[in-house]
């Protein structure tokens, strides 16, 4: 690690002022952040710590609308939020992990295989930033690319809450991130399947498993399989053997919905 200065603001409106200066970056939980400043592969000369902001905090539920603050952590999440979304939030890392990791820094962060971007994207939620509200179909732009411009940050996510809804993690067990998982949402006016894990792109939808599920919500509705060109090749997979994956996740999601 390498000298740099932490400033610690009270505010969303002293964040802001504080990451206009140059080569400043933003820190949240930090669980990205921080192995990345080790390998020195980041070197910025201060960080704005935002886990100081009252305002980015909190989970509420009120009038079917999930409402969750940029900087609540995992554990609060899993605690305090709707089942589904809770659910998924208790299977992410570990404890040290939950304790001090945040939606929005995994949100902004957009990793390939995180989590919380396939349940926001399923669940059609409204990214809140310090300046505009984004759809989650219009946020999530590839792989660790989003609709952020430099110095914005999420200070709440919201969605509806479906009519049922789950999402099946197929895990690598060492890191706990998903080698694919998929987040299935039912509304009153159809059906939203998010995939993380899988695809070079990052997290997408499956349109022809939506659409499959909308004329009938059954696990023997769900499509073989989606291309696998495109799909994420690894030590861990082949493109194929993911493709597959997203198949068997989505039909145990959807058994899972009841």
């Amino acid at each position: 690690m390498y000298n740099f200065d932490l400033e610690m603001p009270s505010s969303v409106a002293e964040a802001v002022t504080a990451l206009a200066d140059e080569d400043v970056q933003a820190l949240a939980g930090g669980q990205t952040l921080i192995p990345t400043l080790k390998q020195r592969l980041a070197s910025p000369t201060k960080l704005v710590s935002l886990s100081g902001i009252t305002e980015m905090k909190g989970v509420s539920i009120a009038d079917g609308v999930l409402t969750i603050g940029g900087g609540a952590t995992h554990a609060e999440v899993a605690a305090d939020a709707c089942a589904p979304v809770a659910a998924l939030a208790a299977k992410i890392g570990d404890p040290a992990v939950r304790n001090r990791g945040t939606i929005g820094g995994s949100l902004a962060n957009n990793d390939p295989s995180a989590c919380y971007p396939a349940a926001m994207l399923a669940l059609g939620a409204t990214i809140v930033t310090n300046v505009r509200e984004v759809a989650a179909d219009d946020f999530f732009q590839g792989m660790f690319t989003t609709a952020l411009d430099e110095g914005e940050i999420i200070t709440s996510v919201r969605c509806t809450i479906p009519e049922s809804a789950n999402y099946q993690k197929f895990e690598q067990p060492a890191s706990r991130f998903a080698l694919v998982g998929v987040f299935v949402a039912k509304f009153s006016d159809g059906v939203r399947v998010a995939v993380t894990g899988a695809s070079e792109d990052g997290v997408f939808r499956w349109s022809a498993a939506e659409d499959a599920l909308s004329a009938n919500f059954s696990s023997d509705a769900v499509p073989v399989a989606p291309n696998a060109d495109g799909m994420i090749a690894d030590l861990h997979g082949t493109s194929a053997y993911r493709a597959h994956l997203v198949a068997v996740m989505t039909k145990r999601a959807v058994a899972a919905c009841g």
